[in-house]
């Protein structure tokens, strides 16, 4: 009837609507107000429709978290990477103390009272390595020998993926390595910042990393994924400055990330990230007030890596299912502690007309401190906002536009109140 009532209705050359008259008797008034009926009938079709769809995603989403498959190789991944990481830190504890790997304590920003070991981040990595190349060998196993066991979960992208995730394991070693130098022999900040680059260059241009940010150059969007990369570095660089804070804060952001990649069906994404989180679990254990061994720059420079490698290869926006261009904020609300630590103590820096890759007190964690709490009160400070914001993304990634902005605008309001306070605080000491 809709197609039937618009056959009357056509635009000249200039744009301009020629209507004839119907065969009845209707006049043109009523006629008008009849096709208008249509287009409303229609609309409020598509409406319901739409809600259908609505509904229709959430199931799915609902099957993909129910899937028994995915949550077991989440969990897999996650409890192997914990006790690996857990077994091989007394190991690294013992080199580090043999080879003089520690941090000796200093008159500088850190604040430790005794020599603590510094390989927590080749601890790490190891851990990684060995749940990674175990994980890869036995699905390859399983899919070819038992494929049953995998609940029907189309794996087939693992062999085209596997060429990229050579260059990305080599990147990510790269990134350990900088960062033992740099613990050994307090690297300058151009060499440092070379060495980062060039590790983010290798993961974009052969690793398959790509931030594109609705930006079809392949030149920006080069430039906007290596930079991601480097901040990620040295954001998660410059937030490990208490116990356990680093790694705490990066095991909620992979969580998170894992349930998101598990929505989507990127179960190998999601079983990635898992790993990460096990492996930050498993270091946080001895890295907690008061801690036994030390990420160091190897293990910021890594899990800074890992991060910024899993936040660009899970599929928060997709314009097939999206109801809005808010998911894209996802990675960056998910890691928004350290990237708003790093924004203020760079600005502070400036103001102060300090190199910015000086470490100094003024990070959220420090200020914290001076707000009366404790070292360990204000870790656990940071890593409830920073749960507290990473729940908001699993509504703005389903949601519609207004759920979305209204969740969007909450984070950031959460933000401008712990800053409120902490200014309050310092204006008071």
């Amino acid at each position: 009837e809709f197609e039937k009532d618009l056959s009357h209705i056509q635009l000249d050359e200039n744009d301009v609507l020629i209507i004839d008259q119907p065969e009845d008797d209707l006049d043109e008034i009523t006629y008008l107000g009849s096709v208008y009926q249509s287009i409303m009938d229609s609309n409020r079709q598509l409406m319901e429709n739409s809600k259908v769809y609505q509904m229709e995603r959430e199931s799915q989403m609902l099957l993909n978290l129910m899937n028994p498959v995915s949550p077991s190789l989440r969990a897999s991944a996650a409890a192997i990477s914990e006790l690996e990481t857990k077994f091989a830190h007394p190991l690294f504890r013992v080199i580090a103390e043999k080879t003089g790997f520690m941090d000796v304590p200093a008159n500088n920003h850190k604040g430790h009272g005794k020599a603590t070991p510094l390989l927590g981040g080749a601890a790490m990595f190891l851990s990684w390595i060995m749940v990674l190349l175990g994980g890869v060998v036995t699905l390859w196993y399983v899919q070819k020998n038992q494929p049953s066991l995998l609940g029907g979960i189309d794996f087939g992208g693992l062999r085209q993926a596997s060429k990229e995730m050579i260059f990305l394991v080599g990147a990510a070693l790269g990134a350990v390595l900088l960062g033992l130098i740099d613990d050994k022999y307090a690297l300058g900040a151009g060499t440092k910042f070379a060495g980062q680059f060039i590790i983010a260059l290798v993961a974009v241009l052969c690793g398959g990393i790509k931030v594109t940010l609705f930006i079809n150059s392949p030149y920006v969007t080069c430039g906007i994924s290596v930079f991601w990369i480097m901040l990620m570095m040295n954001s998660i660089n410059f937030f490990d400055n208490m116990d356990g804070l680093a790694a705490g804060t990066i095991a909620i952001a992979t969580a998170f990330f894992a349930v998101i990649a598990g929505l989507n069906n990127q179960f190998f994404v999601a079983a990635f990230s898992a790993l990460c989180c096990g492996v930050c679990c498993g270091f946080w254990f001895y890295n907690a007030a008061p801690a036994t061994i030390f990420m160091g720059d190897s293990g910021s420079h890594f899990i800074g890596f890992l991060a910024a490698v899993i936040a660009a290869k899970v599929t928060c926006f997709d314009a097939g299912y999206s109801l809005s261009r808010f998911p894209v904020l996802i990675p960056a609300l998910i890691l928004a502690l350290p990237l708003f630590d790093t924004l203020m103590v760079v600005i502070i820096r400036t103001i102060n007309k300090k190199p910015f890759w000086i470490g100094d007190h003024n990070h959220v964690s420090h200020r914290f401190t001076r707000m009366g709490l404790t070292r360990p009160q204000a870790v656990r400070v940071v890593h409830l906002t920073a749960l507290a914001i990473s729940l908001t993304t699993l509504p703005i990634y389903w949601g519609d536009f207004k759920t979305a902005a209204v969740l969007v605008l909450q984070c950031v309001l959460l933000l401008a109140i712990v800053t409120v306070l902490q200014i309050a605080a310092e204006k008071k000491n």
